[in-house]
C-alpha cells in the first residue's frame, strides 16, 4: 500500500473513532440520565459553583449564550436548574442547580465534552493550532464550512456569533 493510501486509511479510521466515541458516550448519558450530553455537561459545570452567570456558563461550554439559554430552558422544565435575575443589573441572569439537579449530577457519568475540553486544555498552543488547522481542512474536504454546528446527539445548535474567529471556530 502506498504511503498516501495508508495515511488516508488512518485518517478515515480516526474519524470513525471520533464519531463512535461521541455516539456511544452520548447514548450512554441519555440512557442513564434522560439528558442530552450538552444538558448534562451544563449541570456538571453548574455543580462546580454555587451560582453561575449564564454568560459564564456559556463561556465555559464554548457556546453562544443563546444556545445555553435553550439548554437551561429544558433543564428548568425538568426541575433540575433555576434561573434568577440580578437586582443590581437586570442584564445579568444567575443559574443554579435545584436539589434534584444536585442529586442527578452525583450519579451521572462523565460527558465526552468534558473529556475533550480537559484533554485539549493540556495541549500546547502549537498542538491546539495543529488540530484546529487539520479540522478546518477536514471540514473543507466535506464542504461544510457554512454548516451550523449541532451539539452531539442533541437538537441544540450552537448559534454563531462574533466570537467565531477569536476562538478559532468556523463562521457561518
Amino acid at each position: 500500500m502506498e504511503a498516501k493510501t495508508m495515511i488516508i486509511a488512518d485518517i478515515a479510521d480516526n474519524v470513525r473513532r471520533v464519531f463512535q466515541i461521541l455516539n456511544e458516550k452520548s447514548k450512554q448519558v441519555e440512557k442513564q440520565t434522560g439528558l442530552t450530553s450538552p444538558q448534562l455537561w451544563a449541570i456538571k459545570l453548574m455543580a462546580e459553583n454555587t451560582t453561575l452567570r449564564v454568560s459564564d456558563l456559556a463561556r465555559r461550554m464554548y457556546l453562544h449564550p443563546a444556545t445555553v439559554v435553550g439548554i437551561l430552558d429544558r433543564l428548568e422544565s425538568r426541575g433540575l436548574a433555576r434561573r434568577s435575575g440580578c437586582e443590581k443589573d437586570r442584564r445579568v441572569v444567575w443559574v443554579e442547580l435545584t436539589a434534584s439537579g444536585k442529586k442527578l449530577v452525583v450519579e451521572a457519568p462523565e460527558v465526552v465534552q468534558g473529556h475533550l475540553v480537559s484533554g485539549l486544555s493540556e495541549l500546547s498552543q502549537e498542538g491546539l493550532n495543529d488540530i484546529n488547522r487539520g479540522l478546518k481542512k477536514l471540514i473543507k474536504v466535506f464542504s461544510v464550512q457554512k454548516m451550523q454546528s449541532r451539539l452531539s446527539l442533541s437538537q441544540e445548535a450552537n448559534i454563531p456569533g462574533k466570537r467565531g474567529k477569536r476562538r478559532g471556530k468556523l463562521e457561518s
